[in-house]
């Protein structure tokens, strides 16, 4: 979400997904995570943490996150369940980045568009959510300049990765 939000900020029409079969958000210890199901608003969820330890959440970070969160949308949304079209999806993780492909990779295909589907790793915490928003903000507007998006990916990729240090996993599928 802090993606979405730095990229909405710089005009970028950004939505955010999750693509589990519920939210997770750590709870009191790692084996009692706080989950909810995808209808439960970013407002409910504030509240019932607040309800339930505010000290707790306020320190780890999840009440500030859910704060934002609930000014950029009011809940959240399962990728699984928007069949909208995409030119890019960035992932953050490698377990979600499989999950989108292979999602994308299942489905039938009607129209044979291209989607470029993006990793770039990011560690869970705020300082590193920062970090990576910002290199999306720069994929999406190197990408911006780009007139054809379609064969310039792959060198982009390569020239952000010998800025940046980072690598990226990167694949196209269709719809």
């Amino acid at each position: 979400m802090e993606a979405h939000n730095v990229l909405s900020k710089r005009g970028f029409n950004v939505r955010s997904f999750g693509t589990a079969t519920h939210v997770r958000l750590p709870g009191s210890t790692p084996h009692k995570p706080n989950v909810y199901d995808f209808s439960t608003t970013y407002d409910q969820m504030y509240n019932d943490l607040l309800k339930k330890d505010k000290q707790l959440y306020t320190r780890n970070g999840i009440l500030y996150m859910l704060d934002r969160n609930k000014r950029i949308k009011p809940r959240p949304e399962r990728f699984q369940s928007c069949n909208d079209v995409f030119d890019l999806i960035v992932t953050c993780e490698e377990r979600v980045y499989d999950q989108v492909v292979e999602h994308l990779t299942f489905r039938e295909q009607e129209t044979c568009q291209p989607v470029h589907v993006v990793n770039v790793d990011i560690q869970d915490n705020q300082e590193e959510a920062t970090l990576g928003a910002f290199l999306i903000c720069e994929i999406c507007q190197c990408l911006q300049l780009e007139e054809d998006m379609d064969n310039k990916m792959e060198e982009l990729l390569r020239d952000l990765e010998k800025k940046n240090g980072k690598t990226f996993l990167h694949t196209v599928c269709f719809y």
